[in-house]
């Protein structure tokens, strides 16, 4: 029978001792339903998982069981032992708030002890986080705590050093917020980390597992859940997974709820209307300005934060909670400023991007007192005690429910609190989901966590980090790893095939470049980590994927310098001088290193808001078909009952309610159906340039609408032979399609987007590779495999550098289909980013007619495909993988074969400096000191990569004697990692890896005893040796090869016309005093080419008048073929800082190297901000020249401009102009003209042009300019 609750929580303090019994009975009423359910568990040493919602009192249902025993029991006597407490928290700043939450218990009972006369040991806390100061670190291993508080990536580091000896001891292991990692593969490290600590404390628990502590707000299903925290075990005999036991406290009861959406505007829908513009000017032609939500939003957030005491503003991006903190705080100095004195802010901004100590700073204030506002981002939303915090607003919707429950549940934190918040949407599509989110927040209704299912690239890391501590039996490291829930189906097929890559035998010497981290000894099928293997792992662990920020520090020396960082790409477009806000401050930068913005404070001065980029996962399909159900629901009702229904069921405001029933409205009028969970409206109509756009509107989300716009694009190639556009969002896709008959429209439609269920997944995986998906998740996958290591530990590495050598890889795992990182991304695309399954349901549904196809042609886009034609436009600002800027560098990169046209190809001779091909020949051969053998594994390593080679050749490739490197040869052949061979009559030594290739490629048989990996056979294995001899070889003939390797010549000719094809060897005249035709490894005359540039610049010589003739027309691209933005853009980087006659610049300059040149082009890039121009002096009234820049290299390349002062021409007016725009920026012609002092315009004008041709002002777009030779009809040549 059921106790009654008081009697149940004396029974559950009864377990503990008498101090800790009566401290808790002191500080609180009683225990929460949470508490006594975990502590009936936790008591008796079991693992439990609690899920309960926030402010349930976790923290203590977590660690009192653990505090009262290690208060009641004597410290072990043996140091490596005293940690027996680890808490794990997601985040840096949950475990610094557990770290002073723990205080109050542990004083608390001591204080009831002594009062008692009970003597209780001491409990000390430690704590290990990426903040952690090196002396701190080093004092946590001389003297471990009894309780130690980290971090994930700080657990994995911490058993990746000697340091691990501290968790010997360890009983307990609790992890908070587990639902925040069990979903990511951030999760799937832990839970293997998590395995080698079990691995580390077996001995001393005498093959106890450890017990497992989880706490969660949020999470479905909780046996998920419960099973990634439990792990299991491995049969050794059968080879099953059982999970380990596990008690499920599910408190059940939602927290108390009470969330509103505001609209703050009667008309949602005229967000977006061009508003009239200024009177306009010489200088006009500025951006339109259009009606915007935020003047609304600001204010009334505002309103609210002055009617609480405490609030949290959520914004689900940095830049927007940096944007929306500098407009509070110039709102509310406005407000309450009249009498002149500084106001203090109202509002700071908390995110990721902010240094540590700032943030401390500014939740120390908020709890305080000292701070009304925080706007943050995800960076509180998880379990952090931000104290009496009374209001949370979240601006536009939080994406997903648990997200939405963790925000709120940030109000009203104490036990028994409800939780207040205030929803403000951004747009008439973000209201819709909205309310959708918050009714599912009342109803508990959260998103399914699914953990990963053997993410390679994670194994790939693990396994590096193993190796690198103890030898490992690889059937040992198989169980291992197996026991993490994530890895609980791995099979050995898929471990060799990590354990492959990771020990360098891959089927070709084009991974070579790709070191070994691990020595596998197949014989005794052991495995050992390579001498870099713990730096690497050290260095460059942890899944969080590495955008190449910059870090921004103030000047000087001394302690807390660390302001925050900035995305590169900000850093990039931002100059010595310029202001910026980071963390509601304003900074100027004084200057930028390869790693640092070294910055200033600048208080009160305007600063741009910086942006960083960075992905977030699309909507989810429950919510997805939530909000179908929704649209369904509502646009069946009509007028008053909709609203009503809206404001008593889904905590709408009167205004929101009602812009919500417009919306839908206006959208059944335009399509004549609305996109609900039971019908999909394709929409079709003619864009602003006559082509057709399709909008597929549906509302299964992004994760659903990704792979089918891949498929779309796939079939739509199949029928119609071109590619076309597409774009995915969470509220369907917009493919742009080709002129196509107006009759033949739907049934292209038709047959391009609703595809057959049984086709999906071949279509997608067909299209996925050529993605910019693939391409990012490919190259984050390789860095978390440590393959992509960080060149300078702790250093920055630039995002462009790791994108390169990602697509460098890429290039070459692509030609081999088991290449586990190949099969990680794909993996990751189909199962982790994309909802295959769901698309799967909801193309059967097509197919069956459960869900129906309302086709519909309308004149314009309707409400809902207006939203989606946005993020179409926006998408298109960057295409694949690497930003423009980067794709140009490689697109104008000099064609050699027309360079070899022109100048002839006997001069190619002297392009080459012997010296430099000297060097270069003795760095590929490894004979320069610095690439010598240093060890056994270097030598492994250097026949791997040169191939074949005599013992004589091999000693004088290693810096030790030639008894040594014997005898490191010796072991290598005994591990069977080498072996001798004989080729062109000499005995050579080979590596292992290679002698499936000789065999095959030479006819070298291979000796007994090899492992059987080794000797599968090679797919052509003659090419392989032939690119081999090419990539560490200068310029060669083709008798060189074959006399080496023993080939007839009519063999490697073949060879080399094969990779000839694949552009990896090219042919010539290349080496100086050469006579004959040579061949090269095309990345080695890349190398050599830099370096004989380099030596030969100061000593270049002119060609004929005739060769410059022939080579100045296709350089400058005149008469070109090409057409369109990206073509206008390279021709600009070509004549940037050439001072050209305005009105010659397009009709005749432009014009001649761009065919069918329109002057959109041109604007496109200006009014992105990718093109500026400048004034380089008049030439009459009417006209003057320019010269046009890429805006990041514009400092560099643009001459400083004369000071305007001393001038003859400069006036009162003038310094008026000036110093208006250096005051406020960027300025319309209204404003300009007040500056000056009014009067006649003509002057003014006039004015304001002395300014523009001195090289002092510009405008964003080349309106002006036109206007102006165009009223003149300037025409100079």
């Amino acid at each position: 029978m059921a106790q009654p609750v008081s009697q149940r929580d004396r029974t559950a303090l009864d377990r503990f001792s008498t101090p800790t019994r009566e401290w808790f009975r002191s500080a609180f009423a009683e225990p929460t339903p949470a508490q006594v359910q975990a502590w009936e568990a936790t008591a008796d040493g079991a693992s439990v998982l609690v899920s309960a919602p926030t402010g349930s009192g976790k923290t203590l249902a977590a660690f009192l069981a653990a505090l009262d025993r290690l208060l009641r029991a004597p410290a072990p006597a043996d140091r490596t032992t005293r940690t027996r407490v680890l808490y794990v928290s997601p985040l840096k700043a949950l475990a610094y708030d557990v770290d002073r939450n723990l205080r109050a218990p542990l004083t608390g009972i001591r204080q009831v002890a002594a009062r008692l006369g009970i003597d209780l040991a001491a409990v000390n806390v430690g704590m290990r986080t990426g903040d952690t100061p090196a002396d701190q670190r080093r004092r946590l291993v001389s003297a471990p705590p009894d309780i130690l508080i980290t971090t994930p990536e700080s657990l994995f580091l911490l058993l990746t050093s000697r340091a691990r000896q501290m968790l010997a001891g360890v009983e307990t292991v609790i992890i908070d917020e587990v639902h925040a990692v069990a979903g990511s593969k951030r999760g799937a490290h832990l839970a293997v980390t998590l395995e080698r600590l079990e691995v580390l404390v077996a001995d001393q628990r005498e093959g106890r597992p450890l017990q497992r502590v989880g706490l969660s707000a949020t999470q479905r299903p909780i046996e998920e859940v419960a099973r990634f925290l439990a792990g299991g075990v491995v049969d050794e005999a059968e080879g099953a997974w059982r999970q380990r036991a596990v008690q499920i406290v599910d408190v059940g009861a939602s927290k108390r709820l009470d969330v509103e959406i505001i609209v703050p505007v009667e008309d949602m829908g005229r967000l977006g209307e061009v508003l009239e513009e200024p009177p306009s000017g010489p200088a006009a032609g500025g951006g339109e300005l259009r009606r915007s939500i935020w003047p609304a939003v600001h204010p009334r957030i505002l309103d609210l934060i002055e009617a609480h005491r405490s609030t949290i503003v959520f914004a689900n991006s940095r830049r927007l909670a940096e944007r929306l903190c500098a407009r509070l705080n110039e709102l509310a100095a406005q407000r309450h400023g009249d009498d002149g004195a500084p106001v203090p802010d109202i509002a700071r901004a908390h995110h990721g991007s902010v240094s540590r100590e700032q943030r401390v700073d500014i939740e120390s204030a908020l709890k305080e007192g000292r701070l009304r506002c925080v706007v943050a981002t995800s960076s509180l939303e998880l379990g952090i005690d931000m104290g009496a915090v009374d209001l949370v607003i979240q601006v536009e919707s939080p994406g997903s429910v648990a997200s939405g429950m963790q925000r709120v549940g940030r109000a009203g934190h104490q036990v028994g609190a409800p939780s207040t918040g205030k929803v403000f949407p951004k747009f008439r599509g973000d209201l819709v989901e909205c309310a959708v989110v918050v009714r599912r927040m009342y109803d508990g209704d959260i998103e399914q966590t699914r953990y990963p299912r053997n993410a390679l690239d994670v194994l790939a890391q693990q396994v590096v980090a193993m190796a690198a501590m103890d030898q490992w039996s690889v059937d040992a490291l198989w169980q291992t790893v197996r026991r993490a829930a994530g890895f609980a189906e791995l099979t050995r097929a898929q471990l060799d095939g990590v354990l492959d890559m990771l020990s360098g035998r891959y089927p070709s010497d084009e991974f070579a470049e790709l070191r070994p981290r691990i020595n596998w000894d197949r014989v005794s099928d052991t495995i050992t980590g390579r001498s870099s293997a713990q730096r690497l792992a050290v260095t460059s662990g942890g899944t969080i994927p590495d955008r190449g920020l910059y870090g921004v520090f103030i000047v000087g020396d001394g302690a807390s310098r660390r302001v925050g960082e900035l995305d590169e790409e900000m850093v990039y477009e931002t100059r010595v001088g310029e202001t910026f806000t980071l963390g509601s401050s304003t900074w100027r930068i004084n200057e930028i290193t390869r790693d640092q913005v070294l910055v200033t404070p600048a208080p009160g001065e305007p600063g741009q808001i910086p942006f960083w980029h960075g992905d977030a996962l699309g909507r989810p399909v429950e919510v997805g078909r939530a909000v179908g159900s929704f649209v369904r629901e509502v646009g069946e009702l009509h007028g008053t009952k909709a609203v009503e229904r809206l404001t008593s069921r889904y905590g709408l405001d009167s205004l929101a309610a009602a812009n919500l029933v417009q919306y839908l409205a206006e959208q059944q009028e335009a399509t004549g159906a609305l996109p609900t969970d039971r019908t999909i409206v394709v929409e079709r109509f003619r864009d602003e340039i006559g082509d057709w756009r399709v909008c597929l509107l549906s509302p299964f989300g992004d994760r659903v609408h990704a792979p089918w716009a891949l498929a779309i694009q796939a079939r739509a190639r199949e029928r119609l032979g071109v590619d076309v556009q597409t774009m995915h969002a969470d509220d369907g896709i917009v493919v742009r399609l080709p002129e196509v008959e107006d009759a033949a429209l739907p049934d292209l439609v038709a047959e391009t987007m609703l595809i057959d269920p049984a086709d999906i997944e071949d279509l997608v995986v067909g299209q996925l590779a050529d993605s910019a998906l693939f391409a990012a998740r490919f190259r984050e996958c390789a860095a978390r495999a440590l393959l992509l290591p960080k060149r300078r530990p702790g250093g920055r590495t630039p995002l462009w550098q790791q994108r390169q050598k990602a697509a460098d890889l890429l290039a070459v795992a692509s030609r081999y289909g088991s290449f586990p990182i190949l099969l990680e991304a794909y993996r990751e695309c189909l199962r982790d980013v994309f909802d295959l399954p769901a698309l799967i349901e909801v193309l059967g549904g097509l197919r069956s007619r459960t869900i129906r196809v309302a086709q519909v042609e309308t004149p314009t886009a309707s409400p809902f495909s207006s939203s989606l034609l946005f993020d179409y436009i926006a998408s298109y600002m960057y295409e694949g993988d690497a930003p423009l800027a980067e794709r140009r560098a490689t697109a104008l990169s000099l064609d050699r074969q027309l360079l070899a046209e022109l100048l002839g190809s006997e001069e190619l001779r002297e392009l080459i400096d012997p010296e430099a091909l000297a060097d270069l020949e003795v760095q590929l051969q490894r004979l320069s000191p610095e690439r010598q053998a240093r060890d056994a594994d270097s030598v492994h390593d250097l026949l791997r990569e040169i191939g074949d080679l005599r013992g004589d050749e091999v000693a004088a490739r290693s810096v030790a004697s030639a008894e040594q490197t014997a005898e490191w040869l010796a072991g290598l052949e005994r591990m069977r990692r080498v072996y001798r061979l004989r080729i062109a009559g000499e005995e050579r030594w080979g590596a292992a890896e290679d002698a499936a290739r000789f065999r095959d490629g030479l006819g070298v048989p291979p000796p007994v005893g090899l492992p059987q990996a080794f000797l599968e056979p090679v797919n052509r294995p003659l090419v392989d040796l032939v690119a081999r001899y090419a990539r560490t070889h200068g310029p060669f003939l083709i008798g060189d090869v074959a006399a080496r390797l023993a080939l007839p010549p009519d063999a490697v000719d073949l060879a080399l016309a094969e990779l000839s094809t694949h552009g990896r060897v090219v042919a010539g005249e290349f080496r100086p005093g050469g006579t004959r035709r040579e061949w090269c490894d095309a990345e080695v005359l890349r190398r050599l080419r830099r370096r004989s540039l380099a030596v030969l610049r100061k000593e270049v010589e002119p060609v004929e008048p005739a060769a410059l003739g022939r080579f100045l027309g296709p350089w400058q691209g005149v008469g070109s073929s090409s057409i369109g933005v990206d073509r206008t853009l390279e021709v600009i980087e070509q004549l940037q800082a050439l001072p050209v006659p305005a009105s010659a610049l397009e009709r005749d300059v432009l014009a001649a190297r761009i065919r069918d040149y329109t002057p959109a082009w041109l604007d496109q890039l200006s009014s992105a901000g990718e093109v500026v121009w400048i004034g380089r002096g008049p030439l009459g009234a009417d006209d003057g020249r320019v010269a046009l820049y890429l805006r990041d290299q514009a400092p560099v390349l643009a001459p400083e401009p004369s000071e305007p002062a001393i001038q003859p021409w400069f006036s009162d007016r003038h310094q008026a102009l000036l110093e208006h725009l250096k005051a406020r920026g960027a300025s319309f012609w209204p404003g300009l003209y007040a500056a000056a002092g009014g009067g006649d315009e003509t002057v003014v004008s006039h004015a304001l042009w002395d300014l523009v041709w001195a090289g002092v002002v510009t405008n964003d777009t080349l309106a002006p300019l036109r206007a102006l030779f165009a009223a003149g009809r300037g025409a100079h040549r």
